[in-house]
């Protein structure tokens, strides 16, 4: 016979062990409730209390939590304390299965709603996490947890606002609640809202100043915005405090690049790489930096490494299609992105896939299927919250024109000592600028520096320190020191220095008051296979209205706009225009008579441009290191059935 098989339960003892959790003395509670359920193996409330206080404990419970619904079925709590313990181990199906049972017996269980809800968002089904949730706040509108947890499921779904206001609420429940902070600080920025982003992480920073995390998000979010300077600090910043810390090295070396700093920018991958050496996303971006140096066989290894490492890596598929032609042998590569998009994927990596998938299907002659990556990958990065604003743009150029008249530009003469050093290329985004760029680098005497942020903040500077009276001549010297100090830092020996900002066509007529005998170059191409290859191009925070054919269309009228007015006031000397088709048919011609405008001899070497061994990080990296071809010129004609917006923008005289 069971020792104490016979023994009456008394229901004393059993008020005592819950007074011993009451008051936490859980080793006792427990010793007792042991010694209770060898007593009495079938009481369902003694196995209850056991498993209480070794949960309490941090002790294995399950075995008997599990004895507990065994015997107590209809109880509630028990199940819910079974599936607490599932959720608390990440066994998720076990949490959904048992919360499940417990919310059928007590459906106002506002933490039972909460963990079964976070065990379905971690299972990926967000979907049925959202209404648990929102049940949860409708009995309890402040619960903390469920607000910051909704807006990560409303993040799973695509909801980006909804998640954002989610955490908003969350934190004006809990003002300092760094993880709240770190969630909303992600969210804004995933709907393209950075300067709040920025706010929210600064917010972090003050409440926890030896968080290299938020300094990392910081840093992110200032590149992103082209305060290249102020993300490098943060980066630098985050490597103070944790020097192992992967994403800040990435992030510095992704800053470096941008300041075509190349050879540090790799010495940051490889720290990465030191500290993780399967780590894909410093792969990918040291891949990126061999092939701004033109290394793109070294760069696809690098891709394809990332891909063994993790064959879900987004950013390096959209690796292997940027840096060559590509054919349909790359069926393989074709599956694998096209099985990447029917999972769920972070909004940039799914942009990247569908700007990739465009290419490949654009190089393969499949057009229809290439234009419609092209338009999902658009319509996605709408997501971004980015508007184009045609009025304001109207409105700047409204005022440049006004501004800089006949009457206010100088003569390219009337200072002879005057640098002749700087070289602006100017014109849309994708109009040829690079390759003009690389055509005068290859020259000995030649510089290429890339796209210098200057102009832009330059004119509104000048605007705003005309208004307060400073002279305007102060302005131009103010100007000219800064620029051509920028120049110098890295021209070296060079005669010339070649800027090749392409949005500088807005201030064409800035440029020459402030270095009358500068040499502007405009390069001019078709207006749809301009608008087209934008349109085909994930760009770097180019603009919002790169992603809309109708808001092209009006750029590029406003861009047509004010070149024809520096064409009608520019001295002839200070500007030569270069079709880009003239140029690839004709490259010789077209080279020297850019040479000879920029006041040099000729050198054969610049029609050996693609062989130039040089840095080039813009989109056109790998099309400047081919011998030149005509095969983009009148690209657009394989895409007439979806431009209709875009048609208005052909001369009247032309059909073509």
């Amino acid at each position: 016979m069971t020792a104490g098989r016979n023994d009456p339960l008394d229901v004393r003892e059993i008020g005592a062990l819950v007074a011993l959790l009451n008051h936490d003395r859980l080793a006792e509670a427990e010793r007792g409730a042991r010694a209770l359920v060898t007593r009495h193996p079938g009481t369902g409330i003694a196995w209850k209390i056991l498993s209480v206080a070794q949960v309490r404990q941090g002790k294995d419970a399950l075995a008997a939590l599990q004895r507990t619904v065994e015997l107590m079925p209809a109880d509630a709590e028990a199940h819910r304390n079974l599936g607490a313990w599932h959720h608390d181990h990440a066994s998720w199906d076990g949490a959904v299965t048992s919360l499940r049972r417990s919310l059928a017996l007590q459906p106002d269980d506002v933490e039972a709603l909460v963990d079964c809800a976070n065990a379905l968002a971690s299972l990926g089904r967000a979907a049925e996490a959202v209404p648990l949730y929102q049940r949860a706040l409708t009995l309890e509108p402040g619960h903390v947890e469920a607000h910051n947890n909704l807006g990560n499921a409303s993040l799973q779904l695509g909801r980006y606002e909804d998640a954002v206001r989610c955490y908003r609420v969350a934190l004006s429940h809990r003002p300092g609640d760094l993880q709240i902070l770190a969630n909303l600080g992600a969210a804004l920025r995933d709907v393209g809202d950075r300067r709040e982003a920025c706010t929210v992480y600064a917010r972090a920073i003050g409440l926890d100043p030896s968080s290299a995390d938020f300094h990392c998000c910081l840093g992110g979010v200032l590149f992103e915005l082209r305060r290249v300077e102020e993300a490098a600090t943060s980066f630098r910043r985050a490597i103070e405090l944790q020097p192992r810390w992967v994403a800040a090295h990435l992030g510095l070396g992704l800053v470096l690049r941008q300041q075509r700093r190349p050879t540090e920018a790799e010495a940051s991958c490889r720290a990465a790489l030191a500290i993780e050496p399967d780590n894909v996303e410093a792969m990918a971006t040291l891949g990126e930096l061999l092939a701004d140096r033109g290394q793109f066989a070294e760069a696809e290894t690098l891709f394809r490494r990332a891909l063994t490492i993790n064959p879900d890596f987004a950013p390096a598929y959209a690796g292997l299609a940027s840096h060559r032609r590509m054919t349909s042998a790359d069926a393989s590569w074709r599956s694998g992105a096209e099985r990447l998009l029917r999972a769920r994927q972070p909004l940039a990596h799914e942009i990247t896939l569908h700007y990739a998938l465009g290419k490949y299907f654009d190089d393969v002659a499949e057009y229809p299927s290439a234009f419609d990556h092209y338009r999902q990958a658009n319509e996605l990065t709408k997501r971004y919250g980015g508007h184009y604003d045609r009025a304001r743009l109207e409105r700047r150029i409204d005022e440049i024109i006004a501004r800089f008249g006949a009457e206010s530009v100088p003569s390219p003469t009337s200072d002879s000592a005057a640098s002749e050093l700087p070289v602006v290329i100017i014109g849309m985004p994708r109009s040829g600028t690079s390759l003009a760029e690389q055509i005068l680098a290859s020259h000995p005497s030649v510089y290429g520096a890339g796209e210098v942020a200057y102009w832009n903040s330059a004119y509104d500077r000048s605007r705003r320190e005309a208004a307060e009276g400073k002279s305007a001549d102060a302005l131009a010297a103010a100007m000219r020191h800064e620029y051509l100090m920028r120049l110098a830092t890295s021209a070296g020996v060079a005669l010339r220095v070649v800027d090749k900002m392409p949005g500088n066509f807005l201030y064409a007529g800035l440029i020459h008051a402030t270095l009358p005998r500068a040499r502007i170059i405009h390069m001019q191409r078709h207006p749809i296979d301009t608008c087209l290859s934008i349109y085909f191009q994930n760009f770097y925070n180019i603009g919002p209205y790169a992603n809309d054919l109708d808001d092209l269309a009006h750029f590029y009228r406003q861009y047509q706009r004010v070149t024809d007015h520096w064409r009608t006031v520019l001295p002839a000397a200070s500007l030569i225009e270069v079709p880009y088709e003239s140029l690839v048919a004709d490259p010789e011609t077209w080279s020297r008579r850019m040479v000879d405008f920029i006041g040099l001899p000729w050198d054969a070497r610049c029609l050996e441009f693609h062989a130039t061994e040089r840095v080039v990080i813009t989109a056109s990296k790998w099309q400047v290191r081919q011998k030149i071809n005509t095969k983009s010129a009148g690209r657009w004609r394989n895409y007439e059935a979806f431009i209709a917006s875009l048609r208005a923008l052909l001369p009247a005289t032309a059909g073509a």
